[in-house]
């Protein structure tokens, strides 16, 4: 009897699990505030309305962070190909001048903002953040298409802009 009811507490705990990826950004997530390169703190809503109507790849990176510079020749390459596409860098970097320097160090092109709250805020919760490079793509009407993948150069990426192609 004992077996059974830790067999069906295994299963209630499956089966109850959110395996979804959203499609949507959460409120708290688009109400984290972000820094622009200019200093300005703007919610991460505010960022997207900026780039509404456009097909965004978001990579989430930091300047220290050897996964993340190995993978920027790989998005470089994607901007080449894809170049109707917005790339948003969100830097985990550890202060506002490593982040600037980090940009001009690896010539990272594209729009940026510094995670001022950093991986527990709001955003990076949302996301489930837990390992950089992190990339995710986000169609013309603001939905979550990719909502994770490590690798710049994952099919998947690919996949989904390849739909979105002009």
């Amino acid at each position: 009897m004992k077996k059974m009811n830790y067999l069906i507490i295994l299963l209630i705990s499956i089966l109850s699990c959110n395996t979804e990826t959203p499609a949507k950004f959460s409120e708290e997530a688009l109400n984290d505030t972000f820094v622009t390169l200019e200093g300005n703190h703007i919610p991460f809503k505010e960022a997207l309305e900026t780039y509404k109507g456009q097909t965004l790849l978001i990579d989430i990176w930091a300047s220290w962070c050897g996964d993340c510079i190995k993978g920027m020749p790989k998005v470089k390459t994607l901007q080449k190909e894809y170049k109707d596409v917005t790339y948003i860098f969100l830097s985990l970097d550890r202060n506002q001048e490593a982040w600037k320097r980090g940009i001009k160090k690896y010539d990272v092109v594209g729009e940026h903002f510094f995670m001022q709250s950093g991986w527990d805020g709001a955003f990076g919760e949302f996301v489930n953040l837990n390992w950089i490079p992190r990339y995710m793509v986000v169609d013309k009407q603001g939905n979550i298409k990719l909502f994770k993948a490590v690798n710049a150069d994952d099919e998947k990426i690919k996949e989904i802009l390849n739909e979105y192609k002009l």
